[in-house]
């Protein structure tokens, strides 16, 4: 009990002195997650509203395959993503195996179904309410998207910020194709898992201390920009 105690008092130490490798790690999670969240969203937002707005054949079923994505399990991602970026895969020309560009391109696959069925949901009930006034104005289904998306801003950036947190979270897909390299493409869950395997645990519960921060942040904006609160729903 006493050694755990002693790693917590020196992660904190570390965190309040700003370690270099701390620092290190943390902004490079932050730049691979967020740049995948935003290209998630650049995907998944229109995805969404667009299944919400559009009626076609099979269109249950491309739902229910949404839906069913959302469960797909990361190493799955990863071993997929890393067949196809191998030398002996369609894209290993580009030679972008262990690189933090393999590390977002396995999290936008992660977290698009995820964020593209929050906004369906979203989506499905603000067109309940603006249907009959967008078809009276004959508007195409580019303008029907960009408006739902406009008037449910606040709703979709709680989806998006739900993508995030998962894709910040993640160990699995990018420890299999980032490969955790120092200074490269080690993030927060592959450094904790990595430190934790050494021995170090004062730098694991330090980099634990930052991503369970980061977390909290998250769910603080979500229930911020939802409103919850005011509206007696926390």
């Amino acid at each position: 009990m006493s050694g755990i105690w002693a790693g917590m008092v020196e992660a904190f130490l570390l965190v309040w002195s700003l370690d270099a490798d701390l620092i290190d790690i943390t902004l490079r999670s932050l730049k691979v997650s967020l740049s995948a969240s935003v290209i998630a969203c650049a995907v998944a937002l229109p995805l969404g509203t667009f299944l919400a707005i559009r009626r076609f054949r099979h269109r249950r079923f491309v739902i229910a395959t949404l839906n069913a994505l959302m469960g797909l399990p990361p190493v799955v991602v990863g071993l997929i993503v890393y067949l196809l970026l191998s030398r002996a895969g369609p894209f290993g020309v580009l030679e972008l195996l262990f690189t933090p560009t393999a590390m977002i391109i396995a999290q936008v696959i992660i977290i698009t179904p995820l964020i593209a069925s929050i906004t369906h949901q979203a989506m499905r009930e603000l067109w309940s309410e603006y249907h009959d006034l967008l078809i009276s104005l004959n508007t195409t289904h580019g303008q029907k998207i960009a408006t739902l998306i406009w008037d449910g801003r606040r709703t979709l950036m709680t989806a998006a910020l739900a993508g995030f947190g998962r894709a910040i979270g993640e160990v699995g897909a990018i420890m299999i194709v980032g490969g955790n390299i120092d200074h490269v493409t080690r993030v927060l869950t592959t450094a904790i898992a990595l430190e934790t395997g050494k021995g170090d645990f004062a730098l694991a519960l330090g980099l634990g201390l930052v991503l369970i921060a980061l977390s909290l942040c998250v769910n603080l904006t979500i229930h911020s920009l939802s409103r919850t609160e005011r509206e007696g729903r926390w």
